[in-house]
C-alpha cells in the first residue's frame, strides 16, 4: 500500500477506541477515533477516509443503522465490531453492506489483518478476475462499469454496491453458466488471503440478488445449485 491509509474508528468505548487508534498508528495507518454517528458524519465531511470501523452498539444511531446509511452513500469499506456470540448482528451487518466483522474481545493484530484484507479486495490487489478491458459489461438489462465500479439499471439509475458485492458480481460475470462452489467463489471474489468463512458467500449472494433480481425470492439470474453452489445464468455482452 503506497499512500498512507486513513481509518475512521467509530466506537463509544474510549479505552477500545484509543487502543485501536494507537495500535493502527504504530503500524503506519492514520486513525481517527469518534464516539457516535454524529461525530462520524462530521469527520467524513472534514476529510476522506479509506475504511470505517463501526461498533454495533453505539449511542443514538446504532452501528447497523450507520452501516446501512454509509452503504447508501457509496462503496466505502466497512468492518463491524460485534459482541462475542451476537451471530444475528454479524449476519444483519453483512446484509446491510459490511465487508467484514471482528468479534469482541479481539486481538488488534487480527483487526489489522482484516483491514488489510478488506482493502486488498477493494483496490483490486487480489486474485479476483478483471475484464480484459474497462468497457461496460451488460447482462439482463444491467450495465456494469468495472473501471468506475458502478452498476447501472436500465433506467439509468446507479445501484450502490459494496466492495464485496462488486467483486462477487464480477466473479459471476467472468464465469457465466458455470456451477461455482462457495470455496471457489471465495477464491475468485476475495482472494486466498481473505479471512472469511464460506457461509458469508450465502449472505452476499442474498444481498446481490436483492439488488439485481426482479424477484429475489424466485431468483433467475443467480441460481442455487443445491449441494454444489451457485450459477450465474444471463447472457453476458461486452462490446
Amino acid at each position: 500500500m503506497n499512500k498512507k491509509l486513513c481509518v475512521l474508528v467509530v466506537e463509544d468505548n474510549r479505552e477500545i477506541r484509543e487502543l485501536v487508534v494507537r495500535y493502527l498508528g504504530e503500524h503506519g495507518i492514520e486513525a481517527l477515533g469518534v464516539a457516535d454517528g454524529r461525530a462520524m458524519d462530521a469527520a467524513l465531511e472534514r476529510r476522506t477516509v479509506d475504511l470505517v470501523i463501526l461498533d454495533v452498539m453505539l449511542p443514538g444511531e446504532d452501528g447497523l443503522t450507520l452501516c446501512r446509511r454509509l452503504r447508501e452513500r457509496g462503496g466505502l469499506p466497512i468492518i463491524m465490531l460485534t459482541a462475542l456470540g451476537d451471530h444475528g448482528d454479524r449476519v444483519v451487518g453483512l446484509e446491510m453492506g459490511a465487508d467484514d466483522y471482528v468479534t469482541k474481545p479481539f486481538d488488534p493484530r487480527e483487526l489489522l489483518a482484516r483491514i488489510k484484507a478488506v482493502l486488498r479486495r477493494c483496490d483490486g490487489r487480489h486474485e479476483a478476475p478483471r475484464p480484459a478491458r474497462d468497457g461496460p459489461v451488460r447482462f439482463a438489462g444491467w450495465t456494469l462499469h468495472p473501471a468506475r465500479r458502478e452498476l447501472v439499471a436500465a433506467d439509468g439509475l446507479v445501484e450502490p454496491l459494496s466492495a464485496g458485492e462488486f467483486d462477487l458480481l464480477l466473479a459471476f460475470i467472468h464465469h457465466p453458466r458455470q456451477v461455482l462452489s462457495r470455496e471457489r467463489l471465495l477464491d475468485l471474489a476475495h482472494g486466498k488471503s481473505a479471512e472469511l468463512y464460506d457461509r458469508s458467500i450465502d449472505t452476499q449472494v442474498m444481498r446481490l440478488r436483492r439488488k439485481i433480481e426482479a424477484d429475489s425470492r424466485n431468483p433467475q439470474l443467480i441460481k442455487t445449485v443445491w449441494g454444489d453452489g451457485y450459477m450465474f445464468t444471463p447472457e453476458i455482452n461486452q462490446p
